[in-house]
């Protein structure tokens, strides 16, 4: 049985690099605090496409296997509209 690699961030120089990490971030945030403040809603802005770039990774290739959606949908709609039938009826 082949044994998982172990990832750097669970090893303790990974939790050292996170503390510091974390300490950086801590203090450059509370000194430049009024700065932070001010860009604020352009980070977030910014935050949308980084998020949609670097979790995409688990969709597993956009357009791969797209029958089965389809039938899982069609599924999907009849158990909603009999549920909903269901409630109506009591």
């Amino acid at each position: 049985m082949k044994d998982k690699p172990i990832s750097f961030w669970s090893t303790p120089k990974g939790w050292a690099a996170l503390g510091l990490i974390g300490a950086a971030t801590y203090f450059l945030l509370m000194e430049h605090r009024q700065h932070v403040w001010q860009y604020l809603p352009f980070l977030i802005l910014l935050a949308c496409p980084f998020m949609h770039i670097f979790m995409h990774g688990g969709h597993s290739g956009h357009g791969e296997n797209r029958s089965s959606e389809r039938a899982g949908s069609s599924g999907r709609s009849n158990k909603v509209s009999e549920s909903s039938e269901s409630q109506h009826r009591q």
